[in-house]
Parts: structure tokens; C-alpha cells; sequence
């Protein structure tokens, strides 16, 4: 129990560390003045954050800027076609996760779930408190906040399916999440869609967009159907219930602009740098400094 409460607070730590980074990033903080805020001596700090966060404090600060996502998205919509075009039927591969995707069916879903056990329940992780919530066959949602929100989280999640019971199960929460974040403990991870055939075909074709890439809305819609069908695309975006693994968060506005997110813009700023640090692994870490 003690190593669990031990890793847990890791956790925490790295979720604040990547809030402050988030905030704080135009002033190029120091090693030393993020080690401070989380309460660990920099030496210590760099070896966690590495090994918690999968790349070093100065590189997520150096895609902090944004810049990655902005010349990516010139190049956003031939990955998508790519993509899509190799079809969307088998395992999806995301974040060094193999999923198997299922879907409710569309009487299911218009009952408001009506008959699922939905488990959930909370545990610490990048992004500060993660929301897990599953079905017996997998993972239905995936939602972001802070300590002390977890009611309104809850509450949020649970009217998307309103006639669905809810029970608590912390230790299968925790699992989960250290399965997602963890990148020692990657592997398959069962998901099941809950909502109207366009949402899912939306969501389906987020799972299509590759990490480090982007995609506009406008080019979203005109792969699915017609350009015209952008704010309906966003919709669906915005509906997205297990964030992160469905990426929504790689949807920008024209010009590589950051629009709206669910669970909050900074959270989307430092997902978006996350990825683009983990994809580019040839600087070297320092101890001395961030940036």
C-alpha cells in the first residue's frame, strides 16, 4: 500500500509540474524553480518527470511554444486521408496502446444507456485528476480536472448516459489510468463508444489522426462528408468522452489556432506539447536548466 500512496504522489507531482510548465512557460522557467513548486531537489526532479512524463522538462517547455503544431498543420489532411484510407475496422495504435474499439448500438445509446453498470473512479495523472469511467467491456470515458472538481466531473460525465448505474471502483480507475499514462505499462486497452452514429464517426476518424500530427476542422468535415459540415464536426469533437486516447485535442482552428476543449485550454496547450516533445527524442536532457 505504501508503494501505491508513494507512486500516487508522483503522480500529483508531475501533473503540477505540468500545470506550472503550462503557465509559466513564456517566462522560460529554470529546473530549479519547477523542482521548487513540486517540493523536489532538481537532480530528483529531472529523473522523475523523465521517467513519469517520457521526455525531459527542457524538451516539453521547447514545444510548449506551439510552433510544432503550426507548421504540422499544413500537412494535416493528407494524414488524415492516409489515415482513413487504410480503413478503420481493425486495432487502432495510440500512444503504444492497442485498442479494440466497440461501439453501443444506436437503440442502446437513445435508451440513455438505460441497463449499463458504468464503474468509475478518480487517480491522479499528468493532467491533474483523470476520470475513468467503463463498462465491463472497456473504456467509455476519460475526462480531466482538478482536486476538489470531482463531483462536477462526475456529474458531467453521468449526464451523457442518464439512465445508466454508476458504481465506484477506485482500484480498476487507477489501473487504467497508470495503463494509459504509464509508458512501462502500455497494452491493450478495450473501448467502447457511446453515442449517436455521427459522433462515433467522427470519433473514429480522431483515432485516425497519428500523435505529433493536426488536423482543421474544415478538414475533418471534408474527409467525412463536405466542408460545409465543420461546426457539425465540432459538435462531435466536443462531445468526445474519453479524452486524450480519442484525440480531440489535435483538432485546431484554421491557421493552427487553439480553440475550445473540454476540459480546458491550458490542458489542451500542454497535450498538444507532450506530444510533440515525445515525438521528437534527439535533444538531451540537462540537469541545469529548463530552457
Amino acid at each position: 500500500m505504501s508503494e501505491i500512496r508513494e507512486e500516487s504522489e508522483e503522480w500529483r507531482r508531475m501533473g503540477r509540474a505540468i500545470r506550472f510548465l503550462t503557465e509559466h512557460y513564456r517566462d522560460q522557467p529554470s529546473l530549479e524553480d519547477v523542482a521548487a513548486c513540486v517540493g523536489l531537489s532538481p537532480f530528483h526532479f529531472q529523473r522523475v518527470f523523465a521517467r513519469y512524463v517520457g521526455v525531459s522538462p527542457k524538451s516539453f517547455v521547447g514545444h510548449l511554444t506551439f510552433g510544432h503544431a503550426k507548421r504540422e498543420l499544413a500537412q494535416g489532411a493528407s494524414v488524415l486521408d492516409a489515415a482513413l484510407d487504410a480503413g478503420l475496422s481493425g486495432p487502432s495504435r495510440l500512444h503504444d496502446l492497442s485498442l479494440k474499439i466497440e461501439a453501443m448500438t444506436p437503440g442502446d445509446y437513445a435508451k440513455g444507456a438505460a441497463g449499463v453498470v458504468i464503474a468509475y473512479g478518480f487517480a491522479p495523472c499528468l493532467f491533474g485528476i483523470a476520470l475513468v469511467l467503463a463498462t465491463e467491456k472497456g473504456v467509455c470515458g476519460l475526462g480531466f480536472g482538478d482536486e476538489g472538481g470531482e463531483s462536477d466531473m462526475l456529474a458531467d460525465m453521468q449526464s451523457r448516459w442518464p439512465k445508466a448505474s454508476y458504481r465506484r471502483d477506485q482500484a480498476r480507475a487507477e489501473a487504467i489510468v497508470r495503463q494509459i499514462f504509464s509508458p512501462a505499462r502500455a497494452g491493450r486497452l478495450p473501448l467502447v463508444l457511446m453515442g449517436t452514429p455521427w459522433q462515433i464517426k467522427v470519433w473514429e476518424a480522431l483515432l485516425a489522426i497519428p500523435p505529433g500530427k493536426f488536423v482543421s476542422y474544415g478538414a475533418l468535415a471534408e474527409k467525412l462528408c463536405s466542408a460545409r459540415a465543420a461546426r457539425a464536426v465540432g459538435a462531435a469533437v466536443g462531445r468526445n468522452p474519453i479524452s486524450w486516447i480519442i484525440p480531440c485535442h489535435r483538432v485546431l482552428g484554421s491557421g493552427g489556432a487553439l480553440t475550445g476543449y473540454h476540459w480546458g485550454m491550458e490542458r489542451k496547450r500542454a497535450m498538444l506539447a507532450l506530444e510533440a516533445a515525445r515525438a521528437d527524442q534527439s535533444e538531451r536532457p540537462s540537469t541545469s536548466a529548463i530552457a
